[in-house]
C-alpha cells in the first residue's frame, strides 16, 4: 500500500471512529473520493477544527489532506472547505441512501458532492447549487466524471429543481426557507445551519411528516453565511428563536411565515 493510500485509509478510520458512522456506503465513498481532486494544487493553507490561524503544508503532497482539517478556499474571506468529520456526521445523520435525490445549497468546490454521488449511486442524483460563479465553475470542472451530479450556478433559495429526499444547506441562514420545505418528498430530510451575524448558531434537522414538519437540533456550529442572509438584528432574533424553541422539544409545524413556523 502506498503512503497516500495508507493515509487515506487512516483518514476514513478516524472519521468513522470519531463520529460513529453507521453508513457503510458513506465510509466507502470517503475512501473512494480523493480529496485532492477538489482543490487547487498545493501547498495548501490548512487548520484544525480548533485552530484560529492557518498553517502552510510543507509541500504539495496530497498526504497532507488526508486528515480532519479545514483547507482554505479563500483565506481572506475565511472561506474554507467543510470539516470532513462534521459533514460526514451530518450525511450519516440524514440517512442518505442509494437512489436518493440530494440537493446541496452551497456545494463549494464539490468534494461532498462527489461523496454523495457515490452514496446515491447511478439511480440517484445530486443537484449541487453554488451562488459563487467562480466556485461553481471550478466544482463543475472537478465533478465532470461524476455523471449523476448536476452543478448549478444559482441561488438555492430561488430554485432547487425537482423534489428531493434530502436537502443539505452548507451555509448559515436565519431560518429554513419555505422553498426547501415545500421541495421535500414524503419523509424527506432537510439540514440547515441557523446562525447569527457572528456566524455562530445551531444546525437543525427537519423531517417531513405527513402534512407537516418536525424540527430538532443537531449541534452547535460556526459557518460561513449564505450570501445576503443573516445581516440584520432581526435575522439574529429569528435564528435565536429557532435555536431556543427546537432545543426544548421537537418542534412541529406546517409552514413558515416571516421566518417563523406556523400551523399554516
Amino acid at each position: 500500500m502506498s503512503d497516500l493510500a495508507a493515509a487515506r485509509a487512516r483518514y476514513v478510520e478516524r472519521i468513522a471512529k470519531r463520529e460513529r458512522i453507521s453508513s457503510k456506503r458513506l465510509l466507502e465513498a470517503l475512501a473512494a473520493v480523493p480529496r485532492e481532486d477538489f482543490l487547487a494544487k498545493g501547498p495548501w493553507r490548512i487548520k484544525s477544527e480548533a485552530a484560529r490561524s492557518y498553517r502552510l503544508t510543507p509541500d504539495a503532497d496530497p498526504v497532507h489532506l488526508q486528515d480532519n482539517v479545514l483547507v482554505a478556499i479563500d483565506a481572506r474571506r475565511k472561506l474554507d472547505t467543510g470539516l470532513p468529520s462534521l459533514w460526514a456526521h451530518f450525511i450519516d445523520l440524514l440517512d442518505v441512501g442509494e437512489k436518493d435525490r440530494v440537493v446541496q445549497v452551497g456545494c463549494g468546490l464539490g468534494y461532498f458532492s462527489a461523496v454523495l454521488s457515490r452514496i446515491v449511486g447511478p439511480k440517484g442524483g445530486v443537484r449541487a447549487i453554488e451562488c459563487d460563479e467562480r466556485l461553481a465553475a471550478r466544482a463543475a470542472n472537478y465533478l465532470r466524471a461524476y455523471r449523476n451530479v448536476e452543478v448549478v450556478h444559482g441561488d438555492g433559495c430561488e430554485d432547487i429543481g425537482a423534489p428531493a429526499d434530502v436537502i443539505i444547506v452548507h451555509a448559515g441562514f436565519s431560518h429554513p426557507h419555505p422553498l426547501w420545505l415545500q421541495s421535500l418528498r414524503p419523509r424527506g430530510r432537510l439540514l440547515v445551519p441557523l446562525t447569527q451575524r457572528d456566524r455562530e448558531g445551531a444546525v437543525i434537522r427537519i423531517t417531513r411528516k405527513g402534512k407537516g414538519f418536525e424540527a430538532e437540533p443537531v449541534q452547535q456550529i460556526r459557518i460561513f453565511p449564505g450570501r445576503g442572509r443573516g445581516t440584520t438584528a432581526l435575522d439574529d432574533r429569528v435564528a435565536d428563536w429557532w435555536q431556543r424553541a427546537s432545543a426544548l422539544a421537537p418542534l412541529r409545524f406546517r409552514a413558515i411565515e416571516q421566518g417563523l413556523p406556523s400551523d399554516g
